[in-house]
């Protein structure tokens, strides 16, 4: 188990470092950018159901999980997006994704058309309820943004393996589910304020 979420970290690092070198190298990707929010939720549901096997979750409690750290990625991909957009002018990921983007020249239109259908499928209604809870946020989104980054996947991964570590794991649901909510309604209160 130790192992395991060791390898959590590792993924996490890896999976910040590819983004930024794509946009440090001046060639994001809508694809990457699809593909990241699937790969990512592929992984969730593959360790919470792996978690909920070994620690005997029942089915109630890994789906309220999986949901949580869904709205979780939504919320930090949110203020990350829109700080982006401020600063940067970065229109790679955009706070609303319903309309096709149109492919870089280094991408398919075809495979952009295809990654953007499974997004919208599969991942957009979270985003549009983050959307609407949302507030026009402060000035900055400097709070916003760090409160919501204490949600994101490497943090977690963080607490999971020090859950491990200490033989606490049993306490991960009710850790995920509180911290979780607690951060995303002070993120989503401050936004309005």
């Amino acid at each position: 188990m130790v192992t395991a979420c060791a390898l959590l970290i590792v993924k996490g690092v890896i999976d910040a470092v590819d983004g930024e070198l794509a946009r440090i190298r001046d060639k994001p990707s809508h694809v990457g950018r699809y593909w990241d929010t699937i790969a990512d939720s592929i992984g969730l549901f593959a360790v919470m159901c792996s978690f909920a096997v070994v620690l005997q979750w029942t089915t109630y409690v890994t789906g309220l999980i999986i949901l949580a750290i869904l709205f979780q990625y939504s919320l930090f991909n949110y203020y990350s997006i829109a700080m982006r957009s401020l600063s940067l002018g970065d229109t790679t990921s955009r706070l609303d994704e319903r309309t096709k983007p149109t492919a870089y020249p280094w991408e398919k239109q075809s495979t952009v058309n295809f990654f953007h259908r499974i997004y919208l499928l599969s991942f957009s209604w979270q985003d549009r309820i983050i959307a609407k809870l949302s507030g026009k946020g402060s000035e900055s989104l400097m709070f916003e943004f760090t409160l919501s980054s204490l949600l994101g996947f490497g943090f977690q991964s963080l607490i999971l393996l020090i859950l491990a570590l200490t033989e606490q794991l049993d306490h991960l649901p009710e850790l995920v589910l509180l911290f979780n909510s607690a951060v995303m309604g002070a993120v989503l209160l401050r936004s309005r304020i």
